[in-house]
């Protein structure tokens, strides 16, 4: 038996705060693009439901880019990122990939994809 306790070596304290700022550093360069891709989906949605059923193409990607810019997202352009048909109703398709850097030559690689029906945002 022990004659007293012992508390956590140097080595596991340097371990703890190596781990805990790995976890930081990824939080702080992965947030800001899950939180743009929230933004331009909650504003898609919005522009589906106010949106009329014979809206041309080129006139939603606008007005879309006018959202994006107003929302303060001026690193991603709507025209890259999405195709908006009218073959059967409004639909967007929004696919594209962020690449941040992280350490050294390593790349954290987050894709978004995501589809939009104007029948079915508006039936919410």
């Amino acid at each position: 038996m022990r004659k007293s306790q012992q508390g956590a070596s140097y080595i596991s304290i340097l371990l703890g705060i190596v781990v805990f700022a790995f976890i930081v550093k990824a939080t702080l360069a992965l947030w800001p693009s899950y939180w743009d891709d929230r933004v331009i989906d909650n504003q898609i949605e919005q522009l589906m439901q106010e949106s009329s059923t014979d809206i041309t193409p080129s006139k939603f990607e606008s007005q879309m880019s006018q959202r994006l810019d107003m929302n303060n997202i001026r690193d991603i352009q709507f025209k890259d990122i999405a195709t908006v048909s009218t073959d059967n109703g409004l639909t967007v398709t929004k696919k594209y990939e962020v690449r941040k850097p992280f350490f050294m030559n390593i790349d954290l690689v987050q894709t978004f994809e995501k589809s939009f029906d104007q029948r079915s945002v508006q039936s919410k």
